[in-house]
């Protein structure tokens, strides 16, 4: 009877002890929730507060705007009459921004970008994963050494490349490919090194026997690429795709420096209009987070639809 009470004893010691467990990390978890969301709070915040009110006495203090309104949103879409525009920077000039004209432009490039590292980086992939030839583990040793490669070191030498390609690669014969859509696409385009370790990674967890019947039926390395592995690796390949897509609509230093034409300019570089400050003036902080938050809203959009997916394709992979 005695060891019946310890044991029970026991169970409830340890059932207490699995709760407050479970309390402590939800309380972390929703901690880390608040930390991780609150500069996107504090962002809307900005968007939904003029820049006069921004700059008054105490417009920066406190959990929630002083007076909103959706002027800067406006402002950002080209929908805001002149006194609209002069109410939400404070300014008469304010800056030029297209809205539309910068999404397109990083719709273009970040699919681009996107296709072509997903079908390159699944070749190069394959090729490490399944074929054997000399020198394999060197080649791919190179590719895991160039994830550890600031890309600072690559800007100069990849700057000077883009601006003497030869006119009948549709450059120009004064700027190469400066201010195009391929100067902003070309270093990116054909493979990262991570995009090839994402998917070597899953490569090599394929059964061999699928690959050495359809070698029996007389299909060929590259068929057997498009017509088995492809559809296999297709959630792996869509994931890689969105991490592709959302990198770069995310980047910002390398348009910044060969795209500045605002007709092939990407939205991460056409908002840099609003940090410009004028004389006497502040910069435009509430016009800046608006179209931040319309830059972000379709990459926020893309995680909600895929997020689920690109977790599992990660962890599927292999990689920690």
């Amino acid at each position: 009877m005695t060891a019946a009470l310890r044991d029970m004893a026991g169970r409830k010691e340890v059932s207490r002890a699995a709760r407050m467990g479970r309390g402590v990390a939800w309380a972390l978890l929703v901690l880390l929730m608040i930390v991780t969301l609150f500069p996107f709070y504090w962002a809307l915040r900005t968007a939904l507060t003029t820049n006069p009110d921004l700059f008054a006495p105490g417009g920066a203090e406190g959990l929630l705007p002083p007076d909103p309104t959706d002027v800067n949103f406006k402002r950002v879409l080209g929908r805001a009459t002149d006194a609209e525009i002069q109410e939400g920077s404070g300014r008469e000039n304010s800056a030029s921004f297209d809205y539309l004209l910068g999404l397109k432009n990083s719709v273009i490039i970040a699919t681009v970008i996107a296709i072509g590292q997903v079908f390159f980086s699944a070749l190069a992939a394959y090729a490490l994963a399944r074929l054997k030839f000399k020198g394999r583990e060197a080649v791919f040793f190179m590719f895991i050494a160039g994830m550890m490669l600031p890309p600072i070191f690559i800007l100069i030498p990849n700057l000077l490349l883009m601006r003497d390609m030869p006119t009948w690669l549709f450059g120009d014969a004064n700027s190469g490919w400066l201010n195009t859509y391929q100067g902003a696409i070309a270093p990116f385009f054909l493979m990262t090194p991570f995009a090839v370790f994402f998917l070597r990674q899953f490569f090599l967890s394929i059964n061999r026997s699928l690959e050495e019947a359809a070698l029996i039926d007389g299909a060929n390395h590259f068929r057997i690429f498009r017509s088995v592995i492809l559809p296999i690796a297709s959630p792996q390949l869509v994931t890689m795709g969105v991490l592709a897509y959302v990198t770069a609509w995310n980047e910002f230093f390398w348009p910044f420096v060969v795209a500045k034409d605002p007709e092939v300019a990407p939205l991460t570089v056409t908002l840099n209009a609003f940090s410009v400050q004028q004389p006497g003036t502040q910069p435009d902080w509430s016009g800046l987070m608006s179209g931040t938050l319309l830059a972000a809203l379709p990459v926020i959009l893309i995680f909600a639809a895929f997020g689920r997916r690109i977790v599992d394709s990660i962890q599927f992979s292999g990689i920690k």
